[in-house]
């Protein structure tokens, strides 16, 4: 029986954005990248260099892809954008602070505290929907590139489900790993799934990088 052909996955965070810092959900709301941001997109661009990558994949939000063209103009590669790594769909929950969230919600704000699979905000995702489109969405991108080392710049929530799916970690398990802005994050790929190698290298950046999920349970856009 033939051997798989790995895929080498480099998975990146976007650059902080003025949101980031209020702790504002994002979820799909086209938020640029502040000062900071675009700093931390040519930081992590430069370390970047030293993977040769050979194709760059990108969220289409902004933020995403202002991250992604920072390296991809280094590397002398196009971005190619796909839907399927977007942040989570919030619904009506979109550009409130998580503190908003909990003084107007209280009820689902806990059911979202306590990472309930089945629970989406008004006319937002469900967490376990999420985990299945981002899932999907990487498997097919990584199977299309056997033997080869792929860029994807993607947000929080996304890298949260890809640790997740590559550590057999429950969905409704508390997060104990951080996802800073421009963490860059190593995964195998095989047709049986994912395997971490590194998570949350942030060695590239000369400032702190942010993780502004205070409670690290996946509240991250």
């Amino acid at each position: 029986m033939p051997v798989p052909e790995i895929t080498r996955i480099i998975a990146v965070r976007h650059g902080e954005t003025a949101w980031n810092v209020d702790t504002r959900l994002q979820g799909q709301l086209d938020v640029p990248l502040n000062e900071r941001g675009q700093r931390q997109a040519r930081q992590a661009a430069q370390a970047l260099l030293r993977e040769a990558p050979d194709v760059v994949y990108s969220s289409d939000l902004s933020r995403a892809l202002e991250t992604a063209q920072s390296a991809a103009a280094l590397l002398g590669r196009p971005v190619q954008t796909d839907t399927g790594l977007r942040e989570r769909h919030f619904g009506v929950w979109q550009g409130h602070t998580y503190a908003e969230v909990e003084q107007r919600w209280p009820e689902l704000s806990e059911r979202w505290r306590r990472r309930e699979a089945g629970f989406g905000p008004e006319q937002g995702e469900t967490l376990q929907g999420f985990f299945d489109r981002v899932v999907a969405c990487v498997t097919r991108l990584a199977a299309a590139h056997p033997g080869q080392t792929v860029l994807m710049v993607a947000h929080g929530g996304v890298l949260d489900c890809l640790y997740r799916a590559a550590s057999r970690i429950a969905l409704d398990a508390p997060r104990t790993w951080e996802l800073p802005n421009t963490g860059i994050n190593r995964l195998l790929f095989t047709g049986e799934g994912f395997t971490l190698v590194g998570w949350a290298d942030v060695h590239h950046l000369d400032d702190e990088a942010r993780d502004e999920s205070a409670d690290r349970v996946g509240h991250a856009a």
